[in-house]
């Protein structure tokens, strides 16, 4: 059994300690905004934050996240109300298909946090998040508005 605090709520999870936290966050407790798209932490649409940290969730073992603040994109508005990243996206129109835009979010405002004026190298280094649809120029144009919110 698996202890963890997901979008500010406690879970319990029976599941096998290596179990993917992804699996765990889409399948036992049925957030599916958390994307799986290639289960080797690299294109990003799995990025969670744990403790505030951005982190691919298709590769950390549950186990790892016991214990530990967990939150997903349903959690990262506060009350219903948009974060200033997720109102830049919209303004920019960054999503095409969509499919990999909860983790770039998770991941850029992880960022915001750390560096709240990113530059571009800041960003180039930090996002490394992939979209298929190749909207790299709004998600960059989507960080600069969001940072001077």
């Amino acid at each position: 059994m698996a202890r963890l605090t997901i979008n500010g709520k406690a879970v319990n999870v029976d599941v096998d300690p290596n179990t993917p936290l992804l699996w765990v966050i889409r399948e036992q407790v049925g957030l599916t905004g958390t994307k799986y798209g290639c289960g080797v932490a690299q294109c990003g649409a799995c990025t969670v934050h744990m403790n505030g940290e951005a982190l691919r969730s298709c590769a950390m073992p549950v186990s790892a996240a016991e214990g530990k603040k967990i939150t997903t994109i349903e959690g990262l508005a506060n009350k219903g109300l948009l974060t200033k990243v997720q109102k830049a996206w919209i303004e920019h129109d960054v999503p095409q298909c969509g499919y990999c835009q909860s983790g770039m979010i998770m991941a850029v405002s992880a960022l915001l946090k750390e560096k709240p004026k990113p530059t571009d190298a800041d960003i180039d280094a930090a996002i490394t998040n992939i979209c298929r649809c190749g909207t790299f120029q709004q998600v960059r144009e989507a960080i600069h508005a969001a940072a001077k919110a």
